[in-house]
């Protein structure tokens, strides 16, 4: 039996999936076993962390999946992910970064910083394979429990990512609106038809200087 909530719905700190545990555990389980992929791509060793002040975005996607690709010791790797999938979205002071250590160098952040001057970034069909999320969420028109494979209508256009779904009838979850604030995030790939980064600057710092730092 699917829930359903009409109007907006506030969320505060959510990690992966607005869904009891038992259910996004079967999600990517089911993934695992039927080898769904997360990304049109074999995916890095590296997940990388990604911060906003806000991201607006509309006819959200959610669902469970699984990233394959290579460790860093070159094996096979997969990772559980919660997909989001925006129509399109808008985010406000976005900062992405990434820490690598380099022999004889120690730690190199790489560091991409857009949307911070009064025009946000904006992205088109743009798909984020989330390990971990931490922010503040506003709902609006979101039904829960929808099957993944029957999201997609007229109403809520958005689709699933090609080659993502294991079984059309998993739990999934959309929204007409979803307006996230402080976001804290890793993420395994992201994919968009379109991203457009107003103002953008790429940094390599020395250290380990990502966009946030873990909680303790």
């Amino acid at each position: 039996m699917s829930s359903q909530v009409r109007g907006g719905t506030r969320w505060k700190r959510f990690a992966l999936v607005m869904v009891p545990s038992i259910a996004a555990t079967a999600a990517v389980g089911v993934g695992l076993a039927q080898g769904a992929l997360a990304a049109s791509f074999s995916v890095s060793g590296q997940d990388f962390k990604v911060s906003a002040d806000k991201l607006d975005g509309d006819d959200l996607l959610q669902y469970g999946s699984v990233a394959k690709g290579k460790g860093l010791d070159g094996k096979d790797a997969a990772h559980p992910v919660t997909i989001s999938g925006f129509r399109h979205a808008e985010i406000t002071n976005m900062c992405q970064s990434l820490v690598t250590p380099i022999p004889g160098l120690g730690n190199i952040t790489m560091q991409l910083r857009t949307g911070n001057k009064g025009k946000p970034a904006v992205a088109e069909n743009i798909y984020l394979d989330v390990a971990e999320l931490d922010t503040d969420a506003t709902f609006t028109d979101l039904d829960i429990g929808v099957a993944v494979g029957a999201a997609a209508d007229d109403k809520h256009p958005t689709a699933p990512q090609a080659g993502t779904v294991a079984n059309g009838s998993l739990f999934s979850q959309r929204a007409k609106k979803a307006v996230l604030t402080n976001v804290r995030q890793k993420a395994w790939a992201t994919t968009a038809g379109t991203f457009t980064l107003p103002d953008l600057k790429l940094r390599l710092l020395s250290g380990d200087q990502p966009c946030y730092q873990d909680e303790k």
